[in-house]
C-alpha cells in the first residue's frame, strides 16, 4: 500500500529524534494530524524559530538565542566554580536538581578515539583558556558515568591540576529510593568505592 508522500516525509522526518522508530514516529505523525492539528502548526513554528534564532553561548556553549546565555549573563552567579558537562540538557538537569550556583562548561560530547574525536573536538583550548583568565577555583566535573565519560573525566581533572586549579568528579552510585539488591553491579561498585566519610 503506498501512502502520501507528505506523511511519509513527516514520518521519516520525526525518526530523527532520539529513541523515536518507524512505529513511534508514525503514531505522533497520526496524532498531531489527525487530534492536534493546532498542537502540530504550533511545534512546526516553535521548531522553525529555534533552529533559525539560537545558536551557542560565546562564552560556556550554552543554546542561547545572545551571545552570552541567561547563566552567564546572570548577576550573582559565583565565577569560581566552573561545572563541565556534556551537552546543554546536562546544563538544565543540573540547574533543576540543585542549587549549584556556579557556571558552566558544555563540552558537545565526550572523548572518544574511535569516532574522531579529541580535545579540539571538545573544544578544550577554550575551557583552558577559561581556567587560565577566569578565577575559577574548582572545576567540577560532571560527565556521565560511562567509559567515555570517566576517560574524559580523567583528561579534564589533569587538565585542571595544570592550572592548578582543584578538580571534583560528582559522585555516581545507588539512586535515592533504590534498593541495593537491585542495582546493577557497576554502579554499585562505583557507590562502594566512592563512599564518603559521614560527618
Amino acid at each position: 500500500m503506498s501512502y502520501s508522500p507528505l506523511l511519509v516525509r513527516l514520518i521519516d522526518s520525526l525518526r530523527c529524534m532520539p529513541g523515536i522508530g518507524r512505529k513511534s514516529a508514525q503514531r505522533i505523525a497520526f496524532h498531531l494530524l489527525e487530534r492536534d492539528r493546532e498542537g502540530a502548526s504550533v511545534l512546526s513554528t516553535a521548531l522553525a524559530d529555534a533552529v533559525e534564532g539560537m545558536g551557542r553561548c560565546s562564552r560556556c556553549r550554552m543554546l542561547t538565542e545572545h551571545d552570552l546565555c541567561a547563566i552567564c549573563s546572570a548577576n550573582g552567579r559565583d565565577a569560581t566554580q566552573l561545572c563541565v558537562v556534556e551537552s546543554p540538557a546536562d546544563v538544565m538537569a543540573v540547574e533543576d536538581a540543585t542549587s549549584f550556583r556556579g557556571l558552566y562548561f558544555v563540552l558537545l560530547g565526550h572523548l572518544s578515539p574511535l569516532d574522531g574525536i579529541g580535545p579540539e573536538e571538545l573544544g578544550l583550548s577554550r575551557l583552558e583558556e577559561r581556567l587560565r583568565d577566569d578565577g575559577v577555583k574548582e572545576l567540577i566535573i560532571a560527565t556521565n558515568p560511562t567509559v567515555e565519560g570517566d576517560a574524559t573525566a580523567h583528561f579534564l581533572s589533569e587538565l585542571a591540576a595544570r592550572h592548578q586549579v582543584p578538580a571534583s568528579r560528582i559522585a555516581h552510585g545507588v539512586p535515592l529510593g533504590g534498593e541495593i539488591e537491585y542495582v546493577d553491579s557497576g554502579t554499585l561498585s562505583h557507590a562502594f568505592y566512592g563512599r564518603r566519610i559521614i560527618e
